[in-house]
């Protein structure tokens, strides 16, 4: 079994700006998550109303979505903590796209990093 995080979006939420500040990784995010969110949806959506497309492009959105975003953190100079099993890695990207990121973004955490992009 892999390591749980017992409060997952408060864990998550103390390191989100320290893995989260390169200029690229910041851009990639504004695009990718809302992709993600919207395959998420589109696969929802597709299950309950029978739509074999709307799944296959949900399907597609997720993971491209979900590769912008492997791209984006592997040029940060801090790295996230690897995921411990699929259990973890699944609760982590449902937090990080429905809630942290949103809630980041919002917050003007994403403004703050993005200003600071110049001052490396």
């Amino acid at each position: 079994m892999g390591k749980r995080h017992p409060n997952l979006p408060a864990w998550q939420w103390k390191s989100y700006p320290q893995n989260h500040q390169h200029p690229t990784n910041l851009a990639i995010h504004l695009i990718a998550v809302p992709l993600f969110i919207i395959g998420f949806l589109l696969i929802v959506s597709g299950v309950f109303s029978l739509s074999l497309l709307n799944v296959v492009i949900g399907v597609i959105g997720v993971i491209a979505g979900l590769g912008l975003q492997r791209h984006g953190h592997s040029l940060e100079a801090q790295a996230s903590e690897p995921f411990a099993d699929r259990k973890d890695a699944m609760s982590r990207l449902l937090v990080e796209q429905f809630l942290t990121f949103p809630r980041f973004f919002l917050s003007g955490g994403w403004w703050r990093a993005w200003r600071k992009r110049h001052r490396r």
